[in-house]
């Protein structure tokens, strides 16, 4: 799988406006590249799956959070949650050509909390991923967090 998927998205790991996602915080310290890479894993794995384009599911996913404000102190003309998919299919659509199901999965890729409902495959795909390693990151975060402070807790103080 490494190979292929890489071979759909390596293009665009290589814009800077896609680096630079490195600067950005997404879900408790994972950085929005990190974010913006397991979801195309993911989309690409899931397109698979259910019969989407793996390599319109990829692109997607990698291009799905391009968009360059901190969403957690920065405010917007409307709700994060409405305003960033426009964001990102604009800033991609400047990068690179897309096709109707790549636009599609960028825009509604926030369903349900966004209007659109996913038309293609490759928008279900994204969706799916994008929630699925949201989720896994926030998780992973808070597991790491509460196991070092019970590891704290219980931790030998040899000076006792």
């Amino acid at each position: 799988y490494a190979v292929e998927f890489n071979s759909y998205v390596s293009d665009l790991m290589e814009l800077d406006d896609v680096k630079s996602l490195d600067n950005y915080e997404q879900h408790f310290r994972t950085s929005r590249l990190q974010h913006s890479i397991n979801v195309a894993y993911y989309s690409y794995r899931i397109g698979n799956v259910i019969g989407a384009n793996p390599r319109s599911s990829a692109r997607a996913g990698m291009l799905h959070d391009l968009f360059h404000y901190d969403w957690h102190t920065d405010e917007t003309p409307e709700p994060h949650a409405f305003y960033h998919p426009k964001v990102a299919l604009e800033n991609a659509k400047s990068l690179v050509d897309l096709s109707a199901h790549e636009e599609d999965a960028i825009l509604k890729h926030m369903w349900p909390l966004y209007w659109g409902i996913p038309k293609y495959k490759e928008s279900i795909a994204v969706t799916l991923a994008d929630k699925y390693c949201a989720a896994m990151e926030v998780c992973y975060q808070w597991g790491t967090f509460f196991a070092n402070k019970v590891q704290n807790i219980f931790a030998f103080n040899g000076s006792n």
